[in-house]
């Protein structure tokens, strides 16, 4: 689209109240987030045309710590999002100025992993791209400003929503726009892990790919299973609030390994390498045995998973059915095992740090019975989610951010498109 239609295009507020809702000050934030976008990438790369792409952040909903033990999972793209303008430079070479971060190139003659570029955007950039080449799709060079509104260390997955919007740009592009959603975000994990140097698994690129609510069983870690949940949030007369409680992340490593690690060393009692091949009913039944054996702790997590994995399937099978009441109480029944059983609320390396748990007995305060509320993402520190009522919003935000201070909630809502194409 010629630089001028698409300013102008930018102010029809059809296409923006789709991907950000009906809240009046939210569509002039983003009508003029997107103008300095396009402008920027004019005044950087003197484009006349241009594409503009969206692609959402995620949050997890049902299923803490479910995926590394094959479980299934209960994930929503989020309206905090990344946007980009791109085009075809005619070129091999990647040129991507993210705004507030120096321009970076990445060279696609050169597409083998390189542990000197590990944990930055060009590898997961050229990762992308060889895995795309490797499957038979095009690649080729593109300029692109990004903007990022998806707030680092909120937990809802900056780095997945930037590695599918880089698929979607390389997909629409160079090859009309063919990519799967699912694919894209096997291809983003694919580069997170090989090329980016950081194993995770599949759930936060395909959330921010697919969009929407989604489920995803892990069962066949290969072929993993991915439902799209037939539910609209934004009928519910909710806000899904995500809270930063601060807290430093830098000496939990060893914390988020224990998890695991401690339920492979239960499943490993039974024969088995993950403990979705065990059954709630044969750890019970062996605890005895178990005791001494593995620590309370491992076998507490292993109660938590098998609970929790269960309860993604009850979460999916009550939203089908409309009953948003008893998937709230489902999501307190997580937030309890998350507390209780799986204990990553906070770091036992240090209990008087304790962010995460403030913040829920604050929500348990405010919403008494009404709503949910949970850790959210892999505990310890960082984030909550609240499901809140609108009648209760005002309250809840006011007293989250008096103790953890202004700008730290943020209310969002379940976005039905995953990473896509602007279409104006």
């Amino acid at each position: 689209m010629q630089i001028d239609a698409l300013l102008k295009s930018i102010e029809s507020e059809k296409t923006l109240r789709a991907l950000y809702g009906e809240d009046n000050q939210a569509i002039a934030t983003q009508k003029a987030r997107y103008t300095q976008v396009v402008k920027e990438f004019q005044k950087t790369f003197n484009h006349n045309e241009a594409e503009v792409f969206s692609s959402p952040g995620r949050t997890e909903i049902g299923g803490n710590h479910t995926d590394h033990q094959l479980g299934r999972v209960l994930a929503g793209a989020v309206n905090l999002d990344n946007v980009a303008v791109a085009t075809p430079n005619g070129t091999q070479t990647v040129r991507i100025l993210s705004s507030g971060y120096p321009q970076f190139e990445v060279d696609l003659t050169n597409l083998k992993a390189d542990k000197s570029e590990f944990y930055t955007s060009v590898a997961l950039v050229r990762g992308i791209a060889a895995r795309l080449n490797e499957l038979g799709y095009k690649i080729g060079g593109f300029d692109a400003v990004i903007n990022s509104g998806v707030p680092k260390g909120s937990g809802l997955s900056s780095s997945a929503s930037f590695e599918v919007l880089i698929g979607a740009i390389f997909s629409h592009l160079f090859n009309n726009g063919k990519l799967d959603a699912v694919l894209n975000a096997q291809i983003g994990q694919y580069a997170e892990n090989v090329f980016f140097g950081k194993p995770c698994g599949l759930m936060d690129q395909t959330a921010c790919s697919v969009g929407g609510l989604i489920t995803i069983d892990f069962k066949d870690p290969k072929n993993p299973v991915v439902k799209k949940v037939n539910f609209d949030f934004t009928k519910t007369g909710y806000s899904l609030v995500i809270t930063d409680t601060g807290g430093n992340h830098a000496d939990l490593n060893d914390e988020y390994a224990s998890l695991p690690a401690d339920m492979k060393g239960v499943a490993k009692q039974f024969g088995k390498e993950v403990l979705r091949e065990v059954s709630m009913e044969q750890i019970i039944n062996d605890l005895p045995k178990l005791r001494g054996k593995v620590t309370d702790r491992a076998l507490l997590r292993a109660l938590h998973f098998e609970g929790d994995n269960a309860r993604v399937a009850e979460q999916v099978a009550v939203l089908e059915k409309g009953d948003f009441n008893a998937f709230l109480q489902m999501v307190k029944a997580s937030g309890r095992s998350s507390f209780m059983y799986n204990q990553n609320v906070y770091p036992a390396s240090a209990p008087e740090e304790q962010g995460i748990s403030l913040a829920l007995a604050l929500s348990d305060i405010v919403l008494g019975e009404e709503g949910a509320y949970r850790v959210h993402g892999g505990g310890f520190a960082g984030t909550t989610q609240a499901f809140v009522p609108q009648n209760l919003l005002d309250k809840y935000i006011n007293t989250l951010e008096n103790t953890f201070g202004k700008g730290k909630c943020w209310k969002l809502f379940i976005r039905p498109q995953g990473s896509i194409k602007v279409e104006f």
